[in-house]
């Protein structure tokens, strides 16, 4: 006698095989997300910690050494920034560093840059 069907065992292995594939396929979908997620959040971070070096060259003032901290909004999220001037051998120089955390906490950028004495003016 000629069958032309599948067994019952053919579409159960079949259906096994579509099964494993569409789950490798959400994981793959799930990581590029998250990933899509942390990138963004770190590229406000940096828009952060580069508005804060902005912001003390366009003040126009010469920043004591020292630490200071707040927190910042970009693009609908909160972060905490703290930035340090510290002095430099020449004089006429600081350095300032930031560095921007998450919510969490974590760092998730730092950016160090140069201010000049008459720099902002």
């Amino acid at each position: 006698m000629n069958s032309r069907g599948f067994t019952l065992v053919e579409v159960l292995v079949a259906l096994a095989v579509l099964g494993l594939a569409l789950v490798a396929a959400m994981r793959a979908g799930g990581q590029g997300t998250i990933g899509f997620a942390q990138a963004r959040e770190r590229m406000l971070a940096d828009w952060v910690a580069a508005d804060r070096l902005a912001e003390l060259r366009a003040a126009g003032v010469w920043p004591d050494p020292g630490i200071s901290e707040g927190e910042a909004e970009q693009g609908g999220e909160r972060f905490r920034w703290r930035q340090k001037v510290s002095p430099t051998p020449n004089g006429d120089f600081r350095r300032a560093a930031v560095e921007v955390a998450g919510r969490d906490g974590v760092v998730l950028s730092e950016l160090v840059g140069v201010l000049w004495r008459g720099g902002g003016r």
